[in-house]
Order: structure tokens, then sequence, then C-alpha cells
């Protein structure tokens, strides 16, 4: 969902640093590129407090950071460019569709609300729903699980390394969005984008061929 659906990345920092701040902490963007972009919050949050978030206390500071981010971004629900109609094709084609996404189910909540995307989900998965993250490829096996599909019927649309990492992993054709990173920080894609515009159904199907 982030930076395949919505850019959300730059909203995601400004969360993040407010998070931050008043814990004085002061992240770069480049670590956040490194280790924040992509990444679930018991990663993000253990690696910049620099010891080990989990159980209630990841609960607690995940739902904090998690309500700066809907606050902020909920006057800013905004898809990267085109991909409404390309997901309208998917579905007029046919196409089984599913959001298999890193961030809480409010997160999704807030998006898939706003671009009315639930009535045509086949599946909706979200952090809540697996217990190990990506790289692994749970999320992504849940969900060709969830659209009676194999893993090799599936293409994943993917933004960051651990995402196309899962995919991979997960034995599922693999298209590179390129919003928030370059060609050259992601694992081989099978085809690469940097928006839906003009991007054609039978292109992405021939990758499953």
């Amino acid at each position: 969902m982030d930076g395949v659906i919505c850019h959300t990345n730059p909203f995601h920092s400004k969360a993040f640093k407010l998070f931050f701040e008043k814990r004085s902490l002061f992240p770069t963007e480049e670590e956040f590129q490194d280790h924040m972009y992509g990444k679930n919050n018991g990663y993000i949050l253990s690696h910049f407090l620099g010891r080990k978030i989990e159980g209630d206390e990841l609960a607690e500071l995940e739902f904090e950071k998690e309500s700066l981010f809907r606050k902020i971004y909920e006057e800013h629900v905004d898809p990267i460019p085109g991909f409404l109609d390309f997901f309208h094709s998917l579905k007029s084609n046919g196409i089984k569709t599913g959001v298999a996404t890193s961030a809480p189910f409010a997160n999704l909540e807030l998006i898939g609300g706003r671009l009315d995307l639930f009535p045509y989900l086949n599946s909706a998965l979200a952090s809540e729903q697996v217990t190990r993250h990506k790289p692994d490829p749970e999320v992504y096996l849940k969900t060709a699980s969830n659209l009676a599909l194999n893993p090799d019927q599936c293409v994943v649309f993917e933004d960051s390394y651990s995402g196309v990492s899962a995919a991979k992993n997960a034995g599922m054709k693999v298209v590179g969005v390129l919003s928030s990173h370059t060609i050259e920080q992601l694992p081989i894609c099978d085809l690469y984008i940097d928006n839906y515009l003009g991007l054609d159904v039978d292109k992405v199907l021939s990758l499953l061929h």
C-alpha cells in the first residue's frame, strides 16, 4: 500500500520525526531510507530507540506513531498517478486483487476507504494479520490463499527492498514501483514502473507466461 497505492513515505517521515523529536532523537532522511521505508514498526522502533521493542510497548508506541501519521495524512490521501484507472481495469478484466501491507489495518482503512477500494478487493491484509513481517513471505502467501491462487499465478507490486524480497521469497513475479527507491536500491524485479499512467493489463499478465 505505502509507496504502491499512495506515496505516503514523506508523511510517514513527518510522523516519525515528530515521534522521535519528543524523545530527543533526530534521524536523517538517509537513515529513514535505510531503516524506515518498507520496514515494519517493530524493526523501525527497535533500530532507532536502540533496544528491542516488543509486546505491549510496541503496540503502544506503534499506536502513537500511526495515529500521528493518520492525522497528518488524512487530508492528503492521493493515489499514485494512474493507479485508480489501472486498478479498475484489473477488475474489469476479471483479475483478483489484494492488498498486503506492513502497515496497521487502521491505515489501510483510511486509504482504502478514501479511495473506495474495499468493494473491489478480494483480500486485505495488514500487520495485525501476520506473525512474520516482510521480507518473510507470510503476508503474500496468505493473500494468495485468500485469492485461491498459487504463488506462481500472482504478480506483486512493491516499492521497498523488504517488500520485493518478500514477494520473491513467496515465488511471485514482482513489479517494482519506483516511488521511494531507484532500480539499483531494489532486488531485481520483473518489471519497473514510475507510476501507473498507461500501464497495460496485458503487459502485467505477460509476466506470468
